[in-house]
């Protein structure tokens, strides 16, 4: 890893360098954080299964460090009401966006995204200033 970007009550947020040890590294930062908020019994594999893929698709594809954040939600009163959700990004300094490629029983590959699609409520691709993000939300009991 290359290091804690923030960890405030609400948000946590690692660099790893784009190695072939960046996928452990961030499976173990992801589910120490899920269990810090006492939310890994509720979504700790699907989010460790998620950031996994998107990870290994940075690594695949992006050359340069690879961003995950983690954002929970929180209880001030001050958004509008809506479904509580885990937000997790996962950013790299490539710029096109990923695509959805349908995979047959023996690929070896190509079902990172489809996973994401399945499984998330919402997800999406956004470019940053040197790259690009990508994005769900899994919804939390509440």
């Amino acid at each position: 890893m290359v290091g804690v970007i923030d960890t405030d009550g609400a948000c946590v947020e690692w660099t790893f360098p784009a190695e072939p040890d960046a996928v452990r590294s961030a499976r173990h930062a992801v589910r120490d954080a899920l269990r810090g908020w006492g939310l890994d019994s509720v979504v700790g594999d699907v989010t460790v299964l998620l950031v996994s893929e998107l990870v290994t698709n940075s690594l695949r594809y992006a050359s340069g460090p690879i961003g995950v954040r983690l954002v929970r939600p929180t209880v001030d009163g001050s958004a509008p009401p809506r479904l509580p959700a885990l937000l997790v990004e996962v950013s790299d300094p490539l710029p096109e966006p990923p695509h959805e490629r349908p995979a047959g029983p023996d690929d070896e590959g190509g079902r990172g995204l489809q996973l994401v699609a399945c499984t998330a409520r919402r997800w999406g691709t956004r470019r940053g200033r040197t790259g690009k993000t990508v994005w769900f939300e899994l919804p939390l009991p509440g």
